[in-house]
């Protein structure tokens, strides 16, 4: 009875040294990136190094395309070289690398120099880049099967929150009097901390050392949609991944202007919104492991798209609810958003798209690391990084074409993501019959449960 427990306690990992330190160094590393990108954009809109409005725009979707660009320019090289080397080694020089870009990105804040500014966000996600075919490929190089659904959850909660806490903590800081100074003093703090922890993460030998490392990222890239189109489930999971940031990408975009223009609030309420969110993400990831039980179980990917659909049906209608009661309010700051009617069903909302967000990704990750062979692993990793960068941009351009071209309203933009997803991933279930079955007798499971 013990032993069947301790099976199932995600959160006996943290005792252990095969997943501490590397669970350490992710979250440092993706909190960093989101403290200077989002400090960066506050930067950027107030003008503070601008002088003029006319360059917002431009430079604003400028600098989230710098960060995008090396996935798509690296991620193949990234997962040969972690298929070649020792994982646990390379991610020491990675992050080691961080330290130095850190460097930079606090010289660039003390001195407000925009294009240094923007070079870093290009030298953060070539370094993420690198780390991203480590990161997901080292977890099942060190935990054993009925472990690596829980060890995707804990690493899924942690870089969700990390994104929180960077995103809320980055804008803030850049704001208070000598922020950029003590922002620049804290990246490089957590750059450090990150490059020790990595030095306790236990090695993770490659088990094809004869692979070549060639430099031509377009031969690579090629080499490596194949080995990650040879299994088809793998393939669609990994189609799957990527229509869920296509997807979270584009409510997370319109939070801003969906809080002012639709619920009258102040810009501070967007913290509160997108909190919920990952919050939400958060705690679904953590609630996988519980509902399959410990094992990978492709049943809460249907689960997840379905409520992804459902709360977001329901969030356009509270939205528009809201709104009406609420029209005559203007600016409305986040202590008085949770005293208004409807606050709450919106909040909710938010917190179950990203719960279910949470039950739809988690498996998925798992899903790909299980079926795939050690020494192609981190290479299919890359390819999924590549896939998924390249979804986001997608989804940004589906942004503007429902909101810029045809003039919909963000409550219509909700509900069309809402019916792609349904017929999205409606798709990936009849390539895969594996989802739609597993789901079945998961509910047969849970009847007999009760």
């Amino acid at each position: 009875m013990s032993e069947t427990n301790k099976l199932f306690n995600q959160f006996s990992l943290y005792g252990e040294r095969r997943f501490l330190p590397f669970f350490i160094t992710q979250f440092l590393g993706a909190f960093n990136d989101n403290l200077y990108k989002n400090a960066l954009l506050v930067i950027i809109v107030s003008n503070a190094v601008i002088g003029s409005d006319s360059k917002v725009n431009f430079l604003t979707n400028f600098a989230v395309g710098l960060f995008i660009l090396p996935f798509f320019l690296f991620s193949a090289t990234a997962g040969q070289l972690a298929d070649r080397f020792d994982k646990a080694v390379l991610m020491r020089k990675v992050k080691f690398c961080e330290i130095m870009i850190m460097l930079l990105a606090a010289f660039s804040l003390f001195n407000q120099n925009l294009t240094i500014m923007l070079c870093i966000l290009f030298f953060l996600g070539t370094q993420s880049a690198f780390f991203g075919p480590l990161k997901y490929s080292i977890i099942p190089q060190h935990l054993t099967k009925k472990e690596l659904l829980a060890g995707n959850a804990q690493v899924g909660m942690g870089t969700f929150v990390s994104i929180l806490l960077g995103t809320l903590i980055g804008g803030w800081i850049i704001t208070i009097e000598d922020g950029t100074y003590i922002l620049g003093f804290l990246m490089i703090a957590m750059a450090l901390i990150g490059w020790i922890s990595s030095h306790q993460i236990p090695t993770a030998p490659p088990v094809s050392k004869e692979l070549t490392t060639s430099l031509n990222p377009f031969k690579e890239i090629s080499k490596n949609f194949n080995l990650a189109s040879q299994d088809k489930t793998v393939w669609y999971c990994i189609l799957a991944i990527s229509w869920f940031w296509l997807y979270g990408g584009c409510f997370l975009t319109q939070v801003p202007n969906f809080t002012v223009s639709v619920l009258n609030g102040h810009p501070r309420m967007v913290s509160i919104l997108l909190g919920a969110f990952i919050v939400g993400v958060a705690t679904g990831a953590l609630l996988c492991n519980r509902l399959s039980k410990g094992i990978v179980n492709p049943a809460l990917v249907t689960v997840g798209t379905l409520g992804l659909s459902l709360f977001a049906f329901d969030l356009s209608y509270a939205s528009s609810i809201f709104a009406s009661a609420n029209v005559n309010l203007k600016d409305i700051m986040p202590g008085e958003f949770l005293t208004l009617k409807g606050s709450m069903r919106l909040s909710l909302d938010l917190v179950l798209i990203g719960m279910f967000g949470g039950l739809f990704i988690v498996p998925l990750n798992a899903m790909v690391q299980a079926r795939t062979d050690i020494s192609v692993r981190a290479r299919v990793i890359s390819i999924n990084n590549i896939v998924n960068s390249a979804f986001m941009v997608g989804g940004s351009l589906l942004g503007i074409l429902f909101l810029t071209i045809l003039k919909w309203s963000i409550l219509e933009f909700f509900v069309a993501i809402a019916i792609l997803n349904i017929a999205f991933m409606s798709m990936i279930f009849s390539k895969v019959p594996e989802f739609k079955s597993s789901f079945i007798l998961w509910l047969k499971s849970m009847k007999k449960g009760n």
